[in-house]
């Protein structure tokens, strides 16, 4: 797979990008809120139909115009396609060769991407939330129906969370809201599973490498209330089972409280290093290769399973590592062959990811132009 065109309209301060990006690095150097994030947003954006960081739709539409639309031109198993986005009045549409994509297995075709941002590396230290949605954006370049998938979910927990707060219901009034969600969730705990057996054992031999303690690191994920069910060995019928005597069980609570409180979304993915809580014991530094051990997991996961490399995007990413394990990714990005695009505030700290062929670009107010390979670290 690789990006052989790119083309950003009014997405957030970006006005108009457009660019042949290199086949290896692109490498986007500027000050801090000059658009270098916005830049990787729109592309994520694009490959994933989901904002990068946060937030309304509508906020990715540049001030004072009315419409965000992000485009590429990808080669795909040797043919070229293009695909687009547009940001319209808070409602997205997706477009493939010119048309309105038919479904969402239809728009992403192969197309893959693995992002990492500063945020990431904090992870560990954060909340459920952080880990959930870190957790999740694996699954989804994984798996791509998990993005209609969980907003299945989504919805099933809506309209029971509704219910709930509506006032005062009786338990059996739940039950077909709790079929509902429960097979809705059996179907995200079966996603989160599949994607944690795959990935956890490449994680934890990468952190063996980067993570300078003898200690052994564990990555799990185990559904929370659902009493002794297999998660790992049970199928989907039984995840639903186990999900839906949970929700009858925890009924009443959630009458009272007016909330669910059981299901995918309340759950934690458990990082371990020597048998105790990486967020409680691992110093920074561990905590971060822990992240990086699991960054790295999930490109060569995708490889993996998708015959290719997809396109990563590191935002500044660079300046939050110690020197050492920098150099291990940069090293890393560089003899993987992989089409990356890199922000930075200091060319130096990215130099080991940058190729002969490797296009460098100057971000100032919102404009991108082509910088010379010489450009300075300073961000000028």
């Amino acid at each position: 797979m690789r990006l052989l065109a790119l083309h950003v309209q009014d997405f957030r301060n970006l006005r108009q990008v457009t660019l042949p990006p290199s086949p290896h690095a692109t490498i986007a150097v500027g000050q801090n809120g000059q658009g270098k994030t916005n830049l990787l947003e729109a592309l994520y954006f694009l490959a994933t139909l989901k904002p990068l960081r946060a937030g309304r739709l509508s906020e990715l539409v540049r001030w004072g115009t009315s419409t965000a639309r992000v485009s590429g031109r990808f080669l795909l198993k040797g043919a070229e396609r293009e695909i687009s986005v547009e940001v319209s009045g808070g409602v997205r549409q997706a477009f493939v060769d010119g048309k309105k994509a038919s479904s969402l297995e239809d728009y992403f075709g192969g197309v893959s991407v693995v992002a990492f941002t500063p945020d990431d590396l904090e992870v560990i230290k954060g909340g459920p939330d952080a880990r959930r949605g870190f957790l999740d954006r694996a699954v989804f370049n994984r798996f791509p129906a998990f993005l209609r998938e969980s907003r299945e979910y989504g919805r099933a927990l809506k309209n029971r969370n509704r219910l709930l707060r509506a006032g005062p219901v009786e338990p059996a009034y739940l039950e077909a809201y709790d079929e509902t969600l429960a097979r809705a969730g059996a179907r995200v705990y079966a996603r989160r599973r599949a994607l944690m057996a795959e990935l956890a054992p490449r994680a934890q031999s990468t952190f063996a490498s980067i993570g300078r303690t003898p200690e052994p690191a564990v990555y799990g994920y185990h559904p929370a209330h659902l009493g002794d069910v297999d998660v790992d060995g049970g199928d989907e019928a039984a995840l639903a089972t186990a999900l839906r005597e949970a929700l009858a069980t925890r009924s009443r609570r959630d009458i009272e409280r007016g909330f669910t409180s059981v299901g995918p979304h309340v759950d934690d993915v458990s990082v371990t290093l020597g048998g105790r809580s990486a967020r409680a014991y691992a110093s920074q530094g561990q905590q971060r290769a822990l992240v990086l051990g699991w960054k790295i997991a999930e490109i060569e996961n995708l490889e993996a399973a998708m015959g290719f490399l997809p396109l990563l995007l590191l935002d500044d990413v660079s300046s939050e590592l110690d020197p050492e394990r920098n150099a291990y990714l940069m090293n890393y990005l560089s003899a993987s062959g992989a089409q990356v695009f890199l922000t930075t505030t200091d060319a130096g700290l990215v130099r080991h990811a940058a190729a002969q062929d490797t296009l460098w670009l100057h971000v100032h107010a919102g404009e991108v132009s082509v910088a010379p390979p010489t450009a300075g670290s300073d961000g000028a």
